[in-house]
């Protein structure tokens, strides 16, 4: 496979993208979650390529090869960051999918750039806003609140960024080892870049803001997929219940013997999934 690299400035970041397939084939546009980048997708994209599909998996703002500034992590602002990408690269209509924090932040383009998403598909997130109390699932997830504490995080994690995202890769999957050494050392060359804790810590600290920003927008009438995992810290059917809240039109997807890391743990359940709901419409 193919992977074309490339870069754009835009609303303030220079964003890092990567493209794959042919341009005139269908858009489908994947975003990343915390703590990965575009590269969660490798084993996603050649199969969504070879099913006729043009793949846009940039890097979030502040994440991956993505410039880190010091604001902007809401996620209506990040969702502005990748309509302007596409605009840039003339893309107006496509599909779109987003795991983690990325899935919040698909949510976020679709409901504020309603005509150029298609369809929808957000995978093991609950949407910030939806009328729940806590999306850290009332302390289960303690890294959302002990990453909202102003500097503390930073003090004791930098230094040991390895340390402190395996554990995440060891424990919020199905099992241990379900992402392989070769992504762990990417996304730890990533991670260790000057800005690169506090931006990702900015996703957390961003929280209330985009509960303030959802609450105010109509139910989502883009058709949207909810796909959960379905064992450990996967958010199994919550992700559909999450969106059932927000949207009008959902689909739910429970994938067994899965955790979080959807994209890395369930890569051919998910594209076959992808393609079902995506289709050519």
């Amino acid at each position: 496979m193919t992977y074309n690299h490339s870069f754009v400035s835009t609303n303030s970041v220079t964003m890092h993208y990567v493209t794959a397939g042919d341009p005139n084939a269908i858009p489908l546009v994947l975003l990343h979650g915390y703590p990965q980048t575009w590269y969660c997708w490798k084993e996603v994209i050649p199969r969504l390529v070879e099913a006729g599909y043009f793949c846009i998996a940039p890097d979030l703002r502040g994440l991956g090869d993505t410039t880190k500034p010091a604001s902007g992590y809401d996620k209506k602002t990040i969702a502005t960051d990748v309509h302007e990408l596409l605009e840039r690269l003339g893309v107006e209509s496509f599909f779109l999918a987003g795991h983690d924090w990325g899935g919040a932040v698909a949510f976020s383009l679709a409901a504020h750039f309603p005509a150029s998403v298609r369809r929808l598909a957000v995978i093991d997130v609950a949407i910030p806003g939806d009328g729940q109390a806590n999306i850290g699932q009332g302390g289960r997830r303690w890294h959302h609140t002990f990453l909202q504490t102003p500097d503390l995080p930073e003090a004791l994690i930098t230094g040991n960024e390895e340390v402190w995202i395996r554990w995440f890769y060891e424990n919020y999957g199905a099992h241990p080892g379900v992402i392989d050494e070769n992504a762990v050392h990417e996304y730890i060359r990533t991670y260790a870049k000057p800005g690169a804790l506090r931006a990702g810590f900015g996703y957390y600290r961003a929280v209330a803001q985009d509960i303030a920003d959802n609450e105010k927008l109509e139910p989502l009438t883009v058709p949207t997929l909810a796909v959960g995992g379905g064992v450990g810290f996967g958010r199994g059917a919550e992700v559909e219940q999450s969106l059932r809240r927000m949207a009008k039109d959902v689909e739910g997807l429970v994938l067994d013997n899965c955790g979080h890391w959807v994209p890395e743990e369930k890569p051919a359940e998910l594209t076959a999934a992808l393609i079902g709901f995506f289709g050519a419409h």
